[in-house]
């Protein structure tokens, strides 16, 4: 009886976890790039009340529960949308952009909001620098589809390079670490790296004036959250009934 409690317990748990996960997609629904996450499950340890193959049957296993084996991320592309600003930058493709953190470290974003510092560095929302810097004296910046920065000065005519925008594509990007603000880390699951300009080495290109929306879609996710809340409520029943069936238990030891 206390078997059939605690395997409802980790299915109310796992269930619960599960819910947490798709309210978090929910919630960044307008965040740009914003990657998805998936909760993936499996099966507890077996008691073997008797194994298969003895006296010639299947034998018999009960399961003892479940639990969220990992989350991972759904690098899928989301929906492009025009803004008009030159500074904001999608990825059309495989890719993502190295920008530089504190201490040296390198981190990595599909978030093309680009902005401009006090130095005149171009860097993400963070305010975490892409290695390109924008004079005070060039106006008209723009950026190519190989990510070229160019720029005219303002006594010139011609435009002149500023700098270049690298991607970097993994060999498994789900094996990434989110650190949050839209940034990945880098770990050995993620494999290795390619980096180079737009449009090389099956890397995508870039498209400036438009930014990529998140993976998100609502009616998946709120069908997903139905269906992990239904699954929350069976498994509480069977709490339900365990504990019914022990409270009968106890009556007919003490009648």
């Amino acid at each position: 009886m206390m078997r059939a409690l605690y395997t409802a317990a980790s299915g109310m748990m796992a269930e619960q976890l599960n819910i947490d996960n798709i309210s978090h997609n929910l919630a960044n629904l307008n965040s740009t790039s914003y990657k998805k996450s998936r909760v993936d499950f499996e099966d507890l340890l077996y008691a073997n009340m008797q194994g298969p193959g003895t006296e010639a049957t299947a034998g018999t296993q009960i399961g003892l529960g479940v639990r969220a084996a990992s989350t991972q991320k759904i690098f899928t592309t989301g929906s492009i949308q025009q803004t008009g600003n030159n500074f904001d930058v999608a990825i059309s493709g495989d890719g993502m952009f190295e920008v530089n953190l504190p201490g040296g470290k390198k981190a990595y974003t599909r978030d093309g909001a680009f902005k401009l510092d006090g130095q005149g560095n171009l860097c993400v929302s963070g305010g975490y620098s892409l290695g390109v810097k924008i004079p005070n004296n060039v106006t008209d910046v723009r950026i190519g589809p190989d990510g070229k920065v160019m720029g005219t000065p303002i006594n010139g005519t011609k435009p002149v390079e500023l700098g270049q925008i690298k991607l970097t594509r993994f060999l498994n990007p789900a094996g990434l670490k989110s650190i949050g603000g839209n940034l990945y880390e880098w770990t050995p699951v993620a494999g290795d790296k390619t980096t180079d300009k737009a449009g090389a080495n099956g890397l995508g290109v870039l498209a400036a004036g438009f930014l990529e929306k998140s993976n998100v879609n609502v009616v998946e996710e709120m069908i997903a959250i139905i269906q992990a809340q239904r699954s929350y409520e069976i498994n509480s029943k069977s709490v339900q009934a365990a504990d019914e069936m022990m409270r009968q238990a106890n009556q007919i030891q003490k009648a």
